[in-house]
């Protein structure tokens, strides 16, 4: 495609963002289902529907500016579900799943709030008032994803810190009380 104008690259951007929201469209219910934590299986799902009205929101963006989504393969999702696939695959405890499931989420609502807030500025700056509150909206609820997958996070990576803190106890109890240093799970 030519890159003549600012359009034609928020014309592109949002053709990524479209091709990156389907290929989540088909990672949440594997996230969801990988999860072991109740709230993290339920933020999971709950994301999906809004992703699936993100979806529509797009459509209402390039049928406003009379375009085509199709046509762009949105290399950095493919990269960050590929991530987040091969930690579902890990043998893992529960927690620590949980924990690394949330750390691949936030990677994807980052990446897309980068996303949204760049197209939903190149809408403002061209005058496209309908396309820029749509990709608002969205960006908004991205934003409010991540808080959500802080929030869990700061409950279940406790949670897997103290896997981490039993397992050593054992160690350290069979080796004259010598306490090993202790993995941390960072926090988001």
């Amino acid at each position: 495609m030519d890159m003549a104008t600012l359009r034609d690259m928020f014309v592109e951007e949002l053709k990524d963002l479209y091709n990156a929201e389907h290929q989540l469209l088909k990672a949440l219910p594997k996230m969801a289902k990988a999860a072991t934590s109740t709230e993290l299986k339920r933020a999971f799902q709950s994301h999906l529907k809004e992703t699936e009205m993100q979806v529509d929101r797009l459509e209402q963006v390039f049928e406003s500016l009379d375009e085509s989504p199709k046509g762009k393969k949105c290399k950095a999702m493919e990269g960050l579900v590929e991530e987040g696939a091969e930690w579902m695959e890990e043998d893992a405890d529960p927690d620590v799943m949980d924990a690394g499931l949330i750390a691949a989420a936030q990677r994807v609502e980052h990446y897309e709030m980068a996303g949204y807030g760049c197209v939903r500025t190149y809408a403002q700056l061209l005058g496209e008032t309908k396309a820029a509150s749509l990709l608002q909206k969205t960006l908004d609820e991205e934003g409010a994803a991540d808080k959500k997958l802080t929030k869990l996070a700061e409950q279940i990576n406790v949670e897997a810190m103290e896997e981490d803190e039993d397992e050593e106890d054992a160690p350290a109890k069979r080796s004259n009380g010598k306490a090993k240093s202790k993995r941390r799970v960072a926090a988001r």
